[in-house]
């Protein structure tokens, strides 16, 4: 029977946005409630930091900690409302948290910085994704992002800003945000268009990722913080889309970490076999040589 409430609530949904989700315009006071939000949040992340403070979410609370250390994924909404309502517009605000064990920091950051395997990794939402420059510590970035739903699919062109920043030895952070979002109408078909920049409908309008890595306990704790601007939602119609919305949220970010996870654990077993059939073609002249 709830799913097929579910089923019918989508269908209503699919009828109704068509009308009431038609084009709009990112707002001046929307972009200025955008940058406060994420300014803090920023500001935030930097006061971990700060002798007394922890530097990792999961040790805020030893529950969540226990859970993270073995082997659960969790993943909440920040803040009491979620999404936050700001002139029209809403703020989505997740954070999720993961234990990789038996890896480095190193085999963590090899792969969330290898951009270019997005589109592998991560589809398919990540349609493509390619590296526009890299650094020590600042890479550049784009991906094609299809945000698919059950009631709406939109493909979004962006390019991205990742910032690190290394602690010390077992620690590091990064903060990564989109310098540009474009809307794609009817991509794939013959009248493909992409729009400027604030307008269509509004599904994702700015992404702020603020992701901490701290090396410990026989592996790497990771946490995901992700943070989006949308459109506001019809007064008609939140009662019926938020717990949609907060749905996918979690699920998007839930299944983001399992793919790192197991990305990481990947290239951790394709090393160590690379790492011996090197040694054994080191060791086979020798072996020759003893006969």
């Amino acid at each position: 029977m709830e799913r097929h409430r579910a089923f019918e609530s989508c269908v209503w949904l699919a009828l109704l946005l068509p009308v009431t989700l038609n084009a709009a315009k990112l707002e001046p006071t929307t972009a200025k409630a955008w940058d406060e939000y994420v300014g803090a949040a920023t500001t935030g992340m930097e006061q971990r930091l700060n002798p007394g403070n922890s530097f990792l979410w999961v040790d805020e609370v030893p529950e969540r900690l226990r859970k993270v250390r073995s082997g659960e994924i969790v993943v909440s909404p920040v803040g009491p409302q979620s999404p936050k309502r700001v002139p029209s517009g809403l703020i989505h605000d997740w954070l999720g948290a993961a234990f990789i064990a038996h890896v480095t920091m190193n085999d963590v950051l090899a792969v969330v910085r290898d951009y270019a395997r997005y589109k592998d990794l991560y589809r398919p939402t990540v349609i493509d994704s390619k590296v526009i420059a890299s650094g020590e510590a600042k890479d550049r970035f784009s991906m094609l992002l299809n945000t698919k739903s059950s009631f709406l699919k939109t493909v979004l062109d962006t390019d991205s800003e990742a910032n690190y920043v290394h602690v010390d030895n077992q620690r590091a952070y990064s903060i990564s945000r989109t310098t540009r979002i474009q809307e794609i109408e009817q991509y794939g078909g013959p009248d493909q268009r992409i729009l400027n920049e604030g307008e269509g409908i509004g599904l994702i309008w700015r992404l702020l990722s603020i992701t901490r890595y701290a090396e410990r306990d026989g592996g790497v704790y990771l946490e995901f913080e992700v943070i989006g601007l949308s459109r506001d939602i019809p007064a008609s119609l939140r009662w019926l889309v938020e717990p949609i919305v907060r749905h996918a949220s979690r699920r998007s970010l839930l299944t983001s970490l399992q793919r790192t996870e197991s990305a990481v654990h990947a290239r951790g077993e394709s090393t160590a076999a690379s790492y011996r059939e090197s040694r054994a073609r080191q060791d086979l002249p020798a072996a020759h040589s003893s006969r």
